[in-house]
């Protein structure tokens, strides 16, 4: 019975880090670009009593084990990198990407990072940065004459200059990566490439898998409330069930220290 306590003890423990994961998502409902979490769980080592297929008799084998479970674990978080809502803002600065990739971000230590994040600004110099001040790559420069900017579904970013003239001003790509939710999260919207993601492949807009460039608008989180309400309840209840065997457990062997 001391056994059973421990094994709800591991249920509890991932329903809390489940809850963990959902409270996340709901905090990040109207983060831009967000991808939900998953929480997936595992079965934990199993104690063979008896294995199935065992020898019974001489001449008979156990059609069937006995084989006592000790519990679960959250093995992993994965992302979903499903397609957000798009939401039109009508800012010449706001970039969505309606499809799969991603936009390249040049952090402080030199190394690129990468989001979904598409809403971005100028700095004092022309450059085109996030809202933390971070380069967007390629790096794009807005001359201080430009009198608007237009940015192509294929990542063509030209100006209209104040004495009437265009002028392009560079290209933006998209990075693609064959595992996705391989990408480590670092906060502030962006991912880091990892092992399991793979090296990123840079593409053009549209072309080849690669999403296309929306001007103008932003891609909203991806997560569901009602999905993640729905979720949350069905892990409290969890939770509940495992505390209760625990309470139930306890007074089994309550009853066993007062009465025998």
């Amino acid at each position: 019975m001391d056994a059973s306590m421990w094994v709800a003890k591991t249920g509890l423990d991932a329903q809390q880090t489940r809850m963990n994961v959902i409270s996340n998502n709901l905090a990040n409902v109207n983060t831009t670009g967000f991808k939900r979490d998953r929480a997936t769980f595992e079965d934990l080592l199993y104690q063979t009593v008896r294995r199935a297929g065992g020898q019974v008799t001489a001449d008979a084998q156990a059609p069937t084990g006995l084989m006592l479970g000790t519990g679960t674990r959250i093995l992993a978080t994965q992302k979903i990198h499903a397609q957000g809502n798009l939401m039109q803002t009508q800012n010449a600065l706001d970039l969505a990407i309606n499809g799969q990739g991603f936009f390249q971000i040049l952090q402080p230590d030199g190394q690129i990072a990468y989001t979904r994040d598409g809403a971005f600004n100028i700095t004092a110099n022309g450059d085109v940065v996030t809202h933390s001040g971070l380069l967007l790559q390629p790096a794009i420069t807005i001359p201080q004459n430009a009198a608007s900017i237009t940015v192509g579904n294929d990542g063509t970013v030209s100006v209209a200059l104040f004495d009437g003239t265009e002028q392009q001003i560079g290209n933006l790509q998209v990075a693609r990566f064959v595992n996705a939710p391989g990408l480590e999260p670092l906060g502030q919207n962006l991912y880091k490439q990892t092992g399991a993601s793979g090296p990123p492949v840079l593409l053009q807009p549209g072309l080849n898998g690669a999403g296309s460039l929306m001007q103008g608008a932003l891609e909203a989180s991806n997560v569901n409330v009602v999905e993640e309400m729905v979720n949350m309840i069905e892990t409290q209840r969890a939770y509940e069930v495992n505390s209760k065997a625990i309470s139930a457990v306890d007074g089994m062997l309550r009853f066993i220290n007062n009465n025998l």
